[in-house]
């Protein structure tokens, strides 16, 4: 899946989750075949949750118990083995943890429309020289524009946004070459060690069923 609100993008692989903080508005595309689970805690519940949007991982027993719970209606607190799951669970969400897979989305009108234009083709290899001449303000200008409203430079944020594309893409059946290429890298071997950096693994293992790698 691929998460969006107004404040970035986030890439759920197979077996991760998205944490969502109450209220974010937010939209979800689905790439491939997808089953979908969905846990709403009441606002106490999560208080000592991430405050803001993530991926993370889910381990074996926060699967099960996502799939258990979700056979319910609704967990009430004073029914006492309802009261005992919901204690386990809260107890797995809040040892999560979470993936480097999120795109922050600029503010700055100059900066927003250099990251439109690569948003709707990944594989641009245009400079940022190149690209600042439609967006109306000096490479110099957009680089600071970058660190100041997402927190990355513009050629890590560039690097995030090929790498959530090639996820996308693995994600719908393709071939990791085809899933390289087509996101922007100039071999598969590039994007395997970009992964591998960012994730600790290899396509291969990440997208197993284990979210261990194992």
């Amino acid at each position: 899946m691929t998460v969006r609100t107004g404040s970035g993008a986030w890439v759920v692989p197979t077996h991760r989750a998205v944490w969502i903080p109450a209220p974010v508005p937010h939209g979800i595309t689905m790439s491939g075949n997808v089953a979908m689970r969905t846990l709403y805690l009441r606002p106490r519940l999560a208080r000592t949750l991430p405050r803001a949007c993530c991926v993370v991982n889910v381990s074996p027993l926060l699967k099960e118990l996502i799939l258990h719970a979700c056979m319910f209606r609704g967990l009430k607190s004073r029914i006492g083995w309802q009261a005992h799951l919901i204690n386990v669970i809260l107890d797995q969400l809040k040892a999560i943890q979470t993936v480097p897979l999120q795109l922050p989305t600029p503010s700055d009108p100059r900066a927003l429309r250099i990251t439109e234009t690569l948003l709707a083709d990944p594989a641009d290899h245009r400079p940022l020289t190149e690209l600042c001449k439609a967006s109306g303000a000096s490479r110099r200008t957009v680089e600071r524009l970058f660190l100041e409203d997402v927190g990355l430079t513009f050629g890590k944020w560039r690097q995030q946004l090929r790498l959530m594309e090639a996820m996308r893409l693995l994600a719908e059946g393709a071939k990791v070459t085809h899933a390289a290429l087509e996101s922007g890298y100039s071999t598969p071997s590039a994007f395997i060690n970009m992964f591998r950096k960012t994730l600790g693994t290899t396509p291969a293992c990440y997208f197993r069923l284990d979210p261990r790698g194992k």
